[in-house]
């Protein structure tokens, strides 16, 4: 259902992407919030497939709380905003990078709250002390705790550093919109910041 809900909130906003265009009356500034984005993005690829190495398979069999989950309970998905909201800056409007930063908090936090409730129920004390110690977003820096090997399954890793390479499609992407729309042949219809 989450995968459903977010696919149409993020079609609507792509078509919305479609027809708009950033008014920031000098492209220095477009230029920067895309370069922006960009990074958001690569460092969302990198950050989930690290958080991966940590949880990968493990995240319904015991309580992660090592490395970036020693620090945040769900920092895949802080990673997960950063990218969205760098999907949202290749379309060159903050307006935009807001809007599909809102929405894809809106939508994990709902997941979050499902994972908690499961969590709590599979697990109970030990999750329980899990939250007390640990933010749900965070990060709390000062909490790292780490371990000195890691079992890692690649199966895991490879496949959220797939998923993750999905946000890169965001730069070709809203450059052809853009490229459309600078021939004419794709209507402005609202300029937005």
């Amino acid at each position: 259902m989450r995968k459903i809900a977010l696919a149409a909130a993020l079609a609507v906003i792509l078509g919305l992407a479609f027809v708009t265009r950033p008014n920031w009356g000098s492209d220095g500034l477009h230029e920067g919030l895309e370069a922006v984005g960009l990074c958001l993005i690569v460092i969302c690829i990198v950050g989930r497939a690290w958080c991966s190495l940590y949880i990968g398979g493990r995240k319904k069999a015991e309580i992660v709380d090592r490395g970036p989950y020693s620090i945040s309970r769900n920092p895949l998905y802080i990673f997960s905003f950063m990218g969205a909201f760098g999907v949202g800056a290749q379309t060159g409007s903050l307006t935009m990078a807001t809007m599909f930063l809102v929405l894809t908090v809106a939508v994990f936090y709902a997941t979050v709250k499902r994972e908690e409730a499961w969590l709590s129920g599979a697990f109970g004390e030990a999750y329980a002390a899990y939250c007390a110690r640990t933010p749900r977003f965070g990060p709390d820096f000062s909490k790292w705790r780490d371990v000195e090997t890691l079992d890692v399954r690649p199966r895991f890793f490879l496949t959220t550093l797939r998923d993750g390479l999905v946000f890169l499609l965001a730069v070709p992407l809203f450059e052809s919109v853009e490229r459309l729309q600078d021939l004419g042949w794709l209507s402005t219809l609202i300029h937005l910041p």
